[in-house]
């Protein structure tokens, strides 16, 4: 059992979107005889993207996973989106991985979202090694690639420098041990010595590399700057070690496609890229340690759930301690319940394979029929006092409103939409109690345009998606004293309600405030909370254009009452008139949201980024340039980037991100205003007509 989880590696493919992780994924399932050929997304063959609408847009929009052997060893794989509409829950994935294969494009090279894929794998605390994919390309460039690197902080260790580029791409060099491998039309590779031509630049490299490898360990650079050269084995080990503890990054080169360079991935992972049982010890929220060990307390992290048509809902778990296999229960940290577990699932694509096994640390695992667990639950041993905590996802970045096609069937929208967030928890439902609206957020359009594709499919709802209306806020700019008096006498008892306030404006950000300045109890004291509530639900229906006032105070200094017609309703409607009278005097105006937009983008993006900006009202705070990126941060009204995602994409040949973050309000210039006030009088005159 040990040596099976000894020759164990759990980790995930991560990338920007159309680096070709999914097909590097196929060049390794070719290698280790799962496939008999590399599969083309375009076709559907793949055996890791197979949702219609990853074969349709030619690119993963979910993690796939796959478990194969090679080499006497198991191998579970992660291939992560790298789009970044589906790239939200990147940080809860990796928690499931001992390891990173970074991938990176010989013809792109580092690109903006690059830098995000790689804080993410740091925040995650795993080594990683990189490989350079597309060296057949044309424009493939490794160098450019290579040298990226460096403004990542990344240390790169070369392991196989490439034989030619482009067309001429035909094999690879072990820098290490200095032999040319030569791909063969078989899939298999020659080894011969490295041409003539190559001989000084590998011996440099070589070079390089021991430095790098001498350097990240005190006892080996003391000793290389003593003899000048290191023993094969130090050499080796230290190259391990120091990958273990994350400080070097061993590179190479390969083109997926091709199937060039997929037996020597695998033999960089087998060499020198850790074990699950060498994992750093996991940490739960107050610091405690959980050893990942084979005889430990069985301890599981639930990192997704799928959907499967025949199934349900699947449960993907990361074994952290101890093993599982069909006999096992454990229970919910969260919930309490006690879950039996069942036959584990081991998947390859949508290939389910049931097993009777008993699965160590860094097992990657579907459950099935779970009762009530969901992702970022904990399952473990009742000898167990460990909770993994749950990475957070980052906030939403785009919202659209949701229109069913046909009268009546909002709950039925409501409940598609609800099931498809069991399964990718970036998408975020909610209805908005101003407007009434259904609102679907997620982190980009496309994103929410696949969910309710696959809601379509799936669920049969027909679903419009619009453009969700803005959070505006209203607020007045001047004090106002009235009356609201509400006497009313139809026999018998009548209505009387008799109040002075006075209406003044607060700093912005500070909200509504009510003062009791009553003396002499002209109104009696349990009439003045219904005066109150009289104005907080007329200021919640607005005055110019239906959205909440905010940002002024209420001070009740005067009114009267009778004996018998006085009520806390008709206080509560004599507070709701004093509000509406004081709009007439008090100068209300429109409130717009504004937010911090923080872009990254290549530099020479950047004056088509800022001229954008200024055309959408926005104000730049601040800029920053490392190695060709800038980060951008500007102030930007809520309305001007309601599309902002594909337009960003648009301008920059799909290589900006950005995020959005709510920041202000600010009053809305007059041409906004009239616009918002004009089309709210009209809806509601077609609404009383």
């Amino acid at each position: 059992m040990s040596n099976g989880i000894v020759s164990q590696r759990t980790y995930a493919l991560v990338g920007t979107g159309g680096c070709g992780k999914t097909s590097l994924a196929e060049m390794l399932l070719l290698q280790s005889g799962v496939v008999n050929r590399l599969g083309k997304i375009e076709e559907g063959t793949t055996a890791l993207d197979y949702e219609p609408e990853e074969i349709k847009r030619r690119g993963s929009i979910q993690p796939s996973f796959a478990t194969f052997n090679w080499n006497g060893a198991r191998h579970c794989l992660m291939d992560i989106p790298g789009d970044g509409n589906f790239i939200g829950d990147l940080d809860i994935l990796l928690t499931a991985a001992d390891f990173a294969v970074f991938t990176l494009d010989a013809v792109d090279g580092v690109r903006p979202l690059t830098k995000k894929h790689w804080q993410a794998i740091q925040k995650a605390g795993i080594p990683s090694c990189c490989f350079i994919n597309k060296l057949d390309r044309d424009r493939a460039d490794f160098d450019m690639a290579f040298d990226g690197l460096a403004s990542l902080g990344i240390r790169p260790v070369l392991l196989y420098a490439p034989i030619g580029a482009q067309a001429d791409f035909k094999g690879l060099v072990d820098v290490l041990a200095n032999k040319a491998l030569f791909f063969q039309a078989d899939g298999s590779v020659r080894e011969a010595e490295v041409p003539a031509d190559m001989q000084d630049a590998i011996t440099a490299m070589r070079d390089t590399t021991v430095e790098n490898i001498a350097e990240s360990d005190e006892v080996l650079i003391e000793k290389y700057l003593e003899e000048g050269s290191l023993a094969e084995a130090e050499i080796y080990d230290g190259l391990r070690q120091g990958v273990k503890r994350g400080e070097l990054v061993p590179v190479m080169a390969g083109a997926a496609l091709e199937n060039k360079g997929g037996a020597q991935l695998l033999h960089l992972i087998d060499q020198y890229m850790p074990s699950p049982l060498e994992h750093e010890p996991w940490l739960d929220a107050a610091g405690a340690e959980l050893k990942s060990e084979e005889h430990g307390p069985a301890v599981c992290f639930v990192f997704k759930t799928i959907v499967d048509p025949f199934s349900g809902l699947l449960s993907m778990v990361r074994v952290l301690s101890g093993s599982i296999n069909s006999e096992s229960s454990l229970k919910n940290s969260r919930s309490g319940d006690m879950e039996r577990l069942g036959n584990p699932i081991l998947l390859t694509g949508k290939t389910q394979t049931p097993t009777k096994d008993t699965l160590g640390p860094g097992s990657i695992v579907a459950l099935a029929k779970l009762k009530n667990t969901r992702t970022g639950d904990t399952l473990a041993s009742d000898k167990a006092n460990f909770v993994m905590p749950c990475p957070g996802t980052p906030p939403q970045l785009i919202s659209y409103a949701l229109a069913p096609r046909e009268k009546g069937e909002e709950d039925k929208v409501f409940s598609a939409i609800q099931k498809l967030i069991d399964e990718d928890i970036t998408l975020k439902l909610s209805r908005t109690e101003e407007t009434g609206e259904i609102l679907l957020s997620g982190m980009g359009q496309l994103h929410i345009e696949l969910a309710v594709e696959r809601a379509r499919r799936r669920y049969k709802v027909d679903v419009a998606l619009n453009t969700p209306k803005v959070p505006y806020r209203e607020t007045i700019k001047g004090k106002a004293q009235v009356q609201g008096r509400h006497k009313k006498q139809s026999g018998g008892r009548g209505q009387f309600g008799d109040c002075w306030v006075e209406f003044e404006p607060l700093p912005r950000g500070a909200g509504y405030e009510f003062e009791d300045a009553i003396v002499g109890g002209v109104i009696p004291r349990q009439y003045i909370p219904a005066v109150d509530k009289g104005i907080q639900e007329a200021c919640g229906r607005g005055f110019l254009a239906g959205y909440p006032l905010v940002d002024f105070k209420a001070r009740l200094y005067d009114g009267s009452y009778h004996n018998v017609d006085s009520s806390e309703m008709a206080f509560k409607i004599a507070g709701s008139l004093a509000f509406k009278k004081a709009m007439d005097s008090a100068r209300p105006v429109l409130l717009e949201p504004i937010v911090t937009l923080t872009i990254s983008i290549p530099d020479e993006y950047m004056g088509d980024i800022i001229g954008d900006l200024s055309s959408r009202r926005g104000k730049v705070l601040g800029s920053d340039s490392v190695s060709g990126i800038t980060e951008l941060k500007a102030h930007v009204p809520m309305n001007e980037i309601l599309r902002y995602a594909p337009d960003l994409r648009s301008m920059t040949a799909g290589q900006g991100v950005f995020t959005a973050e709510f920041s202000h309000y600010e009053e809305a210039p007059a041409p906004v205003s009239d616009k918002v006030i004009a089309e709210y009088r009209l809806v509601k005159k077609a609404d009383e007509e």
